[in-house]
C-alpha cells in the first residue's frame, strides 16, 4: 500500500519505493554501516549491495493510517559497536523518514546480516 497524504490542494500519493530510498540513503549516511544486505534464498548468504540496488535490503510496509514500518537488512563495519549503529540509524531514518514525508514512521527493525572490514 502507498502513503496518501491529503491538503487542501489534493492528495499526495507517495510510493513505497519512494521512501525505501529515502530510508537507503539515510541509512548509509550512517557511521558504521558498510551496505544493505541481500540474502541469497538459495543459500542463506548475506550479499553487499550497493548504489541502486541498496533499496533491495530494505522493506517498507505503510497501514491505512499511514504509519510506516521499515525492515533493513544491513552490514555493519567490523570493530563497532552494534548497538550504537543500530541506535543511531534508527534515530537518523525516523527523523528523515517523517520530516520529507508527514507521516509517521510506527517501527523500524534492524536486521544485522553481517560484519565487515573496512579497507
Amino acid at each position: 500500500m502507498s502513503g496518501n497524504i491529503t491538503s487542501e490542494f489534493g492528495t499526495i500519493v507517495i510510493d513505497n519505493e519512494v521512501i525505501a530510498k529515502y530510508a537507503g540513503q539515510a541509512a548509509i549516511d550512517c557511521f558504521g554501516i558498510v551496505g544493505m544486505a541481500s540474502l541469497s534464498v538459495k543459500d542463506g548468504i548475506a550479499q553487499l549491495l550497493k548504489g541502486e540496488s541498496s533499496t533491495k535490503g530494505i522493506n517498507v510496509k505503510i497501514d491505512e493510517q499511514n504509519n510506516i514500518d521499515i525492515d533493513f537488512h544491513i552490514i555493519v563495519a567490523y570493530g563497532v559497536s552494534i548497538r550504537t549503529v543500530v541506535t543511531n540509524l534508527i534515530k537518523t531514518v525516523r527523523y528523515q523518514i517523517e520530516d520529507k514525508t508527514g507521516m509517521k514512521v510506527k517501527n523500524i527493525n534492524v536486521y544485522v546480516e553481517g560484519v565487515r572490514v573496512i579497507d
